[in-house]
């Protein structure tokens, strides 16, 4: 007889088991991925860019504080629009923000974190915003310039917890003066092309500080913009540009305008780099527009680099200190560490962490490539050596060894701006102050190349007038750069250095041989005035310069004759013309003329290439609230 076999049936219980725990891992599931999807939500949010035409629910939570805040007088509607625009710019002016009218990181938090309404800003007057500093001796005396904006910062995030004292320095000068070409007929100056001052500029007008009129220096201001300025050709390392045209604020005289565009290294044909970030981690660089803000600059530039640049980091506190040595580029994950470990304490031997950079760059020192310190600091240094002329002294000797130094500053209130620019003019490096990450951006990577890779070294330009046709002249700004006549064709004599790309800007006030123009010109009763040169020259623009690695200067000569002379003023001249006349109001310049605000912007308002240029934009608006206080 056959076994017979029965199949046991499931327990219901265990089948019911199975299922909830099947529903419950499902359950986990989702709501992981949901985190990851909310998690991965906020990220992207956290660093988008809300500006005109956004829509949605972020822009009503804008304009919700806006209108909290008695910036916005609309109800919120959901829409990025004009007005919301317009809100959130005077916003971020109040606030001390870079005013772009655009919702970055920077802005949002300072939306959600203060609770300072409009109402509650202070105004401050005329005569609080400017005045003329009486202890001439102490070399701090202050242009008029603005007033009437709502400038009252309650404390942003870079400023809490400061004591509210200035002990910022800046070296004392005296504006060019007009000079007869009977008596000075050669105008000699070493090449610059540092914009540290333009920035200082705009952050203490946008936070409503006084403005020293030693502080501005306009040929930074000048050097800071894009012009449209002739290439180089003929194997030349740098186009020179050449305009003559009717000074503005003076009928009677013209302007001479000399532009000078360097030769641009194509990423691909750049030399590699031996860097050294030598950064300031004493106690004064605590705060977010500070050490915060260096640590944010050099991670921006991290990501330039190529892999096999080296990277060497040294601090300098009480003591100096050597936090990577001749790392590279590749490594980026030990160099973010590295840089993001960095915290402020103790006093500033500066002198001995300059030492030890150079010492370190000299180590790791690369043939025919880029070999520069690059120093971050707000230059208050109160250990070692700390004079301005002895930190030149000790600069001076050290770049015998072939390392540039490039000066970037940051902070307010103490800033030593004599002492960042002694070191890079006497370091055959440059000057950048950084107010913003914005600043970092353009000096660190959209001029990168300017910054660190030098196309032409000890440049200097001559300007010899041809009496016939010009009988005074003042060159506008270089004051410190201005050179002896017989120093032109020493090549021991150093002059200026031009980075790739750079763009260089000189203006010369001049009054023509006709002109009744009484400048005080002086003469001998045996010199004579000598005819015009064949082809009727104005004058020759002489220039100077040694390749990046070499010791002998060469010669390039440009006249300039009639066909540079202008009835109406170029858009290069216009713009650089509203530079020159807010820089002449800054400094009170006894030559500023019919010079007013209004015409300053005016000028400016009337270049086609402001249009799309965030920086000549940026101008504007400065100039714009200037115009509106006077």
């Amino acid at each position: 007889m056959a076994a017979s076999y029965r199949v046991r049936p499931e327990k219901p219980v265990m089948r019911k088991e199975i299922e909830y725990i099947m529903k419950r891992i499902t359950a986990i599931i989702l709501a992981v991925l949901m985190v990851l999807a909310i998690a991965a939500g906020a990220v992207g949010e956290e660093n988008k860019i809300w500006f005109k035409g956004d829509t949605g629910e972020k822009v009503t939570w804008i304009q919700m504080r806006l209108k909290e805040l008695e910036y916005l007088d609309k109800e919120p509607n959901g829409v990025f629009d004009e007005d919301t625009e317009r809100a959130l710019r005077e916003f971020q002016q109040v606030q001390g923000l870079l005013v772009t009218g655009m919702a970055d990181s920077v802005t949002m938090e300072m939306l959600e974190t203060t609770t300072t309404k409009k109402s509650e800003a202070r105004n401050w007057s005329y005569d609080e915003i400017m005045y003329e500093a009486t202890e001439a001796a102490a070399g701090v005396s202050y242009a008029e310039s603005f007033a009437n904006m709502s400038t009252s910062m309650p404390m942003t995030a870079a400023s809490k917890g400061r004591i509210d004292w200035n002990t910022e320095e800046y070296t004392t000068f005296e504006s060019n003066r007009f000079l007869s070409v009977l008596t000075s007929p050669l105008s000699t100056f070493a090449a610059d092309v540092d914009t540290s001052s333009y920035a200082l500029f705009r952050r203490k007008v946008l936070s409503g500080e006084r403005i020293p009129a030693n502080s501005i220096r306009i040929e930074e201001m000048l050097n800071y913009f894009h012009y449209d300025y002739t290439q180089p050709r003929d194997g030349e390392p740098f186009g020179v540009t050449t305009e003559i045209a009717p000074c503005p604020w003076n009928e009677k005289t013209k302007l001479l305008l000399i532009g000078l565009q360097a030769a641009e290294v194509r990423k691909d044909e750049r030399p590699g780099h031996n860097l050294v970030f030598l950064i300031d981690t004493s106690g004064s660089m605590n705060g977010s527009d500070r050490l915060d803000l260096v640590k944010r600059a050099f991670l921006l530039l991290l990501d330039e680099l190529d892999p096999e640049d080296t990277i060497s980091i040294v601090t300098y506190a009480n003591r100096d200190r050597v936090v990577l040595e001749g790392t590279p580029a590749a490594d980026k994950t030990r160099i973010m560490e590295a840089i993001s470990e960095l915290e402020a304490h103790g006093g500033t031997n500066g002198s001995a962490g300059i030492l030890r950079a150079y010492e370190i760059a000299e180590k790791y020192y690369v043939e025919g490539g880029v070999n520069r310190i690059l120093l971050a600091t707000d230059g208050d240094l109160n250990v070692g050596v700390t004079s301005e002329g002895d930190l030149a002294q000790l600069v001076t000797e050290k770049k015998k060894s072939g390392i540039s130094l490039t000066c970037l500053g940051f902070g307010m209130g103490n800033y030593k701006d004599n002492k960042m620019e002694a070191l890079a003019d006497y370091g055959d490096g440059n000057c950048r102050y950084i107010d913003t990450i914005y600043e970092a951006r353009k000096a660190l990577v959209e001029e990168g190349g300017g910054t660190f890779i030098t196309v032409a070294k000890d440049v200097k330009i001559q300007v010899d007038f041809n009496p016939a046709m010009v009988k005074g002249y003042r060159l506008i700004g270089y004051e410190d750069r201005v050179m002896a006549a017989e120093d032109f064709a020493n090549d021991e004599k150093d002059g200026g250095e031009i980075g790739s790309g750079h763009r260089m800007t000189a203006l010369y006030e001049i009054v023509p041989a006709d002109s009744d123009f009484d400048f005080g010109e002086v003469g001998s009763r045996y010199q004579e005035t000598q005819a015009a040169a064949d082809g009727g020259d104005w004058l020759t623009v002489s220039i100077r310069a040694k390749e990046p690695e070499g010791t002998v200067s060469k010669l390039y000569e440009y006249p300039v004759n009639d066909t540079a002379v202008r009835t109406e003023m170029s858009e290069n001249m216009r713009f650089a013309a509203a530079v020159t006349e807010a820089g002449m109001l800054l400094r009170d310049s006894e030559w500023k003329g019919q010079t007013t605000w209004a015409q300053a912007l005016e000028l400016a308002r009337g270049c086609q290439s402001v249009s799309g240029d965030v920086y000549k934009e940026e101008f504007v608006y400065l100039l714009t609230l200037l115009e509106r206080a006077n």
